[in-house]
């Protein structure tokens, strides 16, 4: 029997979602400034594609390393002290690679950087799993899910002002500001559970946790392990486009297309701009006529990805117009399933007890598929060729990330308890 749902459990349900929500936000503004401003840093620092590609791995090999970390930490500390504690290190490292131009001094700021930021999304995942049911999740985790294109494209778009009206150096100490800001309204208003404030827990009847081992990672059943890992693969794949692009098409637009930096920043945001209703629609349609299986939902999404990237490295080269195009659709795709799988399908994984650790090591196998894009689409890119190679990568990522997808639908037809 469900717990009852009292006015004070609705005030703190709306308080929680707005606070973590905002949280997810603010990270990016500290996440974006290098990538939004690659081609003015380049430019004073004399770097070039590898070098850019170099400094960025590490911030990406960290937050892989982070998010296993997390895995461990995050259950132990709880999602209030792991976020606060992630958010105040992202500000201070983000302020200091606003006054250098030494690689080395850059790269270790952005790896500090990168194990800070792994706090993020599984922490607040983790606080939404003690506050909302199962039956629920899709369309409370879609709407919710769109603080990180929210935060890509807000971050993208205060970063293209910047870039227009001042130096470089002032993406990176607007985004610490703006991560600040949202660091002192965490402290005060986020709750990790329900019983914190005194109410009554939230129940989720549905489980593949083990009672008697939780909260270790041992409690998860064969079952769940199957399902995490099937979600991990698929991750890793949709992370290897999502960052390919986050990272990279701005830097395309400003030196394919000889775009001022400001107009490249602005113009690269219509990927994120296309996820928002791509997530929210995702998660909707997942439990409104997918009965909460997120992996049928996932596939058709993916499968759409397939067609779009196939596109893309077909015709992205035809002009700027039809690259925007395109790579905006690439994110109403892929942002769906992204947001879906790794945020309310990691919870119906690990359910509100196991939340954090399920969603820290999807979280990590998925950015590992990160890393892999940023050394390999540095090294690919000839500033003397056109780009079908690098899209050529993404159409298969697409491809592979559609696999994982089936065979969650498999398993799903199959009563092997997908999800």
């Amino acid at each position: 029997m469900a717990t009852p749902m009292t006015s004070a459990h609705r005030s703190w349900r709306v308080r929680v979602f707005v606070t973590t929500w905002l949280s997810y936000v603010g990270f990016y503004f500290c996440r974006a400034p290098f990538s939004k401003a690659k081609g003015a840093i380049a430019d004073a620092a004399h770097w070039d594609a590898a070098t850019l590609g170099n400094i960025w791995s590490a911030y990406l090999i960290t937050y892989a390393l982070g998010q296993f970390l997390a895995s461990r930490m995050g259950p132990r500390l709880g999602p209030r002290r792991n976020v606060l504690l992630g958010m105040a290190v992202s500000v201070t490292v983000t302020l200091a690679m606003g006054v250098t131009l030494s690689w080395q001094v850059m790269t270790g700021l952005v790896a500090v950087n990168g194990l800070a930021q792994a706090t993020g999304w599984s922490g607040n995942v983790g606080t939404m799993a003690s506050w909302f049911h199962k039956h629920e999740r899709g369309k409370v985790l879609g709407l919710w899910s769109t603080n990180f294109t929210v935060g890509a494209l807000g971050s993208g778009w205060v970063m293209a002002l910047v870039l227009g009206l001042a130096d470089w150096r002032w993406c990176f100490f607007i985004g610490a500001g703006v991560l600040a800001v949202i660091w002192v309204q965490y402290y005060l208003l986020q709750r990790n559970r329900p019983e914190d404030v005194g109410l009554s827990p939230i129940d989720d009847p549905v489980t593949e946790v083990d009672e008697a081992t939780a909260p270790e990672p041992s409690g998860l059943s064969r079952a769940a392990w199957t399902n995490l890992l099937l979600v991990a693969g698929f991750y890793f794949f949709a992370k290897f486009i999502r960052y390919g692009v986050w990272s990279w098409a701005a830097y395309f637009l400003k030196n394919k297309y000889h775009l001022s930096g400001a107009a490249a920043a602005a113009y690269s945001t219509g990927f994120d701009l296309a996820g928002i209703p791509g997530v929210a629609i995702t998660g909707w349609l997942s439990d409104r006529y997918f009965a909460s299986r997120r992996g049928e939902i996932s596939l058709a999404m993916m499968l759409g990805a397939v067609v779009v990237t196939g596109l893309l490295m077909a015709f992205a080269g035809t002009s700027v117009v039809v690259f925007v195009v395109l790579f905006s659709a690439v994110g109403f795709t892929l942002y769906g399933p992204d947001a879906l799988l790794t945020g309310a399908g990691a919870i119906d994984i690990g359910n509100r007890r196991l939340a954090t650790f399920a969603t820290a090591m999807i979280s990590g196998f998925g950015s590992m598929g990160a890393v892999v894009q940023e050394l390999v689409i540095s090294r690919m890119y000839d500033p003397n060729r056109d780009l079908g190679a690098v899209f050529g990568t993404l159409f298969g990522s697409a491809a592979l990330a559609a696999v994982f997808c089936g065979a969650l639908v498999w398993r799903n037809r199959c009563g092997g308890k997908g999800i």
